[in-house]
Formats: structure tokens, C-alpha cells, sequence
């Protein structure tokens, strides 16, 4: 209770950010020596009629690999570049068992790969998906196994209305806490607002809020346009995630007073590709353009 106590003292600030943030630099970089994803996915596909869907897998903890299933066309959004999303979801324990959910006809899941991750740190593994209400819209909902099942253990409100949706931008120690926060975009293509969340007692506590981001292109399957490192130094997980609209890449620490912009930088075009950490000589992040450009954003 004390922890939970300590991460409320955080409040929910919804402000632009930017007030003190440091200007950083843009380093171009030639192309040829990235992917043309920046960074390479490499989890494989699934084999149960999702077309795009990727199965995750983890080390550790009770669940070891969770992805997609049951194609459905119930929810004319697209917003993944199809019509086709995902009506169950598979789980497989540590002991081999499979587990599975099957949403109602009102629900999908309008995802590419769910997540897998300890969020309390107690040691048991949570799968956190993008689920959506087919008449309000998207919202974060966790999975994980419990006395033998499959169940929902919390999930965010819905955003309220249909073809609204959310991209979730990481999940970390950003608290520097015992277990990992969850923080998303809501509506990542009309002025997107990021989010941190923590789970905990069953519940997800909304925490703090930021305005002006996105980390999604509309129609795209890539959902990686943010990344994760300690920019600052402080010991804690920091975020870069673009700009509303994706000009800038925004470097976003968290504080006791809620979700700061430690760090801007401005881009001759927009981000729409995985963000990568740059963690040798010139530290920074690799970021790749619609022109088809490349640039290392450093301090």
C-alpha cells in the first residue's frame, strides 16, 4: 500500500511540456547501414490465419509465449492497413499448457503482437493487448493466467467513440520502482495524448498525461515509432516518441510531478519508422524519415 500510495503522488498533468526542454542535435546518417525498418522484427509469425500477427515469446515467469487468433472482419476500422483483426488471444504456460479467450462479437483485438512483461514484479508474467470496443473505441486490457485460466485481470476505460484508437508506447520501471508502468498514445493520429498507467491490486491507476504526440501512420503494421533509454542519467527509464506530428522526436522523463519533455528535436520530415537506440560512440536515438532519410538525435 505504500507503493501504491508513493506512485499517486504523481498527478495527472495534462500540459504541452515543453517549457524547459534541452534542443537536441540531428546527425544525418547514410541509409545503406540500417534495415530498412531500422530495426529488424524479429519475432515470427503466426500460423492461425492472422495475417500480420507476430507471436511474442519470454524468458521467465509463468507465460512463455502469447499472439492472436480468430480473424474477424466485425470492425470496419483498418486502421492496421486492414479490415481483418483478431477475436481471441493464446497464451502458453511454462508447462506447455494452452490457454485462450474468446471476445464477444462487440470486442477485437486491434493489435499486431500482444506484450509480455511483469508488471508488479511478483515474479508472474501479465499479457497487455490494444482491445477494442467495435462502438467506443480502443482501450489497454491485461491478461495473465490465474487458477489455471486465462482471465482479464484490468483494463482502461474505452476512449469513448468507435475508430478512436490507442498505440502503446512502452512499458518500464519508469516510477524506478518494483515492477513496470505502461505508458500509450491515445488517438496517435488527431493530437495524440500519452498516458502512464501502473497496474496494481487488480486495478490500472492512471497516472499522468502529456499532450501533442503520435507513434503510429495510418494504415501502417509498424507499431515501434518509440524507444526506451535513460537519457538523463538519473536511473530511470526515459521515452522517445514523436511530435503530433512526427516532425519532432520528443525525449518524455518521468517526475513526482508527472510526465516531463526532458529533451525536442526537429526533423526535415516525419518519423514512420521503429525508433532505435543508439548505444555506441554517439549515443542517441536513430530515427528514419518518409523521405528516406536516416538521422542520429543526440544531445
Amino acid at each position: 500500500m505504500r507503493l501504491f500510495l508513493a506512485c499517486l503522488s504523481i498527478l495527472t498533468v495534462l500540459t504541452t511540456g515543453s517549457e524547459a526542454a534541452d534542443r537536441w542535435q540531428t546527425t544525418k546518417l547514410d541509409p545503406a547501414d540500417f534495415p530498412a525498418e531500422i530495426v529488424p522484427e524479429n519475432r515470427k509469425a503466426t500460423s492461425d490465419g492472422m495475417p500480420d500477427g507476430l507471436v511474442t515469446t519470454r524468458e521467465g515467469g509463468d507465460i512463455v509465449s502469447a499472439w492472436y487468433v480468430l480473424p474477424t472482419r466485425r470492425y470496419k476500422h483498418g486502421i492496421l492497413g486492414d479490415d481483418i483483426e483478431a477475436g481471441g488471444l493464446i497464451a502458453v504456460a511454462a508447462s506447455g499448457q494452452r490457454h485462450n479467450i474468446r471476445l464477444p462479437r462487440s470486442e477485437v483485438f486491434e493489435d499486431i503482437a500482444p506484450r509480455l512483461i511483469d508488471l508488479e514484479g511478483d515474479g508472474t508474467t501479465e499479457i497487455i493487448t490494444i482491445r477494442s470496443s467495435v462502438t467506443r473505441g480502443a482501450s489497454v486490457a491485461v491478461y495473465g493466467i490465474m487458477a489455471g485460466s486465462l482471465v482479464e485481470k484490468a483494463s482502461t476505460r474505452f476512449i469513448g467513440r468507435k475508430n478512436r484508437w490507442l498505440n502503446i508506447a512502452g512499458i518500464a520501471p519508469f516510477l524506478g520502482t518494483r515492477g513496470n508502468e505502461i505508458l500509450f498514445v491515445e488517438t496517435p493520429h488527431i493530437g495524440g495524448t500519452l498516458f502512464l498507467f501502473r497496474y496494481q491490486n487488480g486495478r490500472l491507476f492512471e497516472l499522468a498525461g502529456l499532450r501533442d504526440f503520435s507513434n503510429h501512420v495510418i494504415g501502417s503494421q509498424e507499431l515501434r515509432l518509440s524507444a526506451l533509454a535513460d537519457v538523463d542519467g538519473d536511473g530511470r527509464v526515459d521515452l522517445a516518441v514523436p511530435s503530433a506530428d512526427r516532425k519532432t522526436l520528443r525525449i518524455v522523463g518521468v517526475t513526482r510531478e508527472g510526465l516531463r519533455e526532458i529533451a525536442n528535436a526537429p526533423l526535415p520530415a516525419a518519423i514512420d519508422k521503429a525508433i532505435d537506440v543508439q548505444a555506441s560512440g554517439t549515443q542517441g536515438f536513430v530515427v528514419g524519415l518518409e523521405d528516406g532519410s536516416v538521422y542520429l538525435v543526440h544531445p
